[in-house]
């Protein structure tokens, strides 16, 4: 008899939880995903998959064959890989001192000359993809690249406008 009553209040109970609406999600309402205390919004970053999806996008938008995709991605790597750590001696300036004159001046120069190097290598780049590429392929290309990164940038703001 007692196992009785205890199945049927089980029913019971696993009816209500069941019976539930789910929680809401917001900025100051805990999620499914959450695992100890963390909430997990989305994925981490990914950059391989990044990458994979910014090259076909760029084979889509530039209409690249594959022939000519194999000779370019490799350049195109390349490029990227070099411009990557221009980018992370960007990162340094965001701790410079502005109360130290000094300091502040060597870090404008600093980023004045990374800038110029960073055009010098996209220049260079950009004349070994009309090597490879018609320089009209070369141009999509390029146009594609930014098209892409236009594209994250505006998920990301429209994902953080959402919380």
């Amino acid at each position: 008899m007692k196992r009785i009553i205890f199945l049927f209040i089980l029913t019971i109970v696993m009816a209500a939880a069941q019976a539930q609406p789910p929680m809401p999600e917001g900025p100051d309402m805990p999620d499914r995903h959450m695992r100890h205390g963390q909430r997990h919004h989305r994925p981490p970053f990914d950059p391989a998959k990044c990458e994979k999806e910014l090259e076909q996008f760029i084979v889509t938008e530039a209409a690249l064959t594959p022939s000519e995709s194999a000779k370019f991605f490799p350049v195109f790597r390349e490029m990227r890989k070099k411009l990557m750590s221009y980018f992370s001696d960007m990162q340094r300036n965001r701790f410079v001192d502005t109360s130290d004159n000094k300091a502040c001046e060597r870090a404008i120069r600093e980023a004045d000359q990374r800038d110029l190097d960073l055009k010098l290598l996209q220049r260079e780049y950009h004349e070994k993809f009309m090597v490879i590429l018609s320089p009209a392929k070369a141009m999509k290309v390029i146009r594609a690249e930014e098209k892409f990164h236009r594209q994250i940038f505006k998920k990301a703001a429209r994902r953080d406008a959402k919380r």
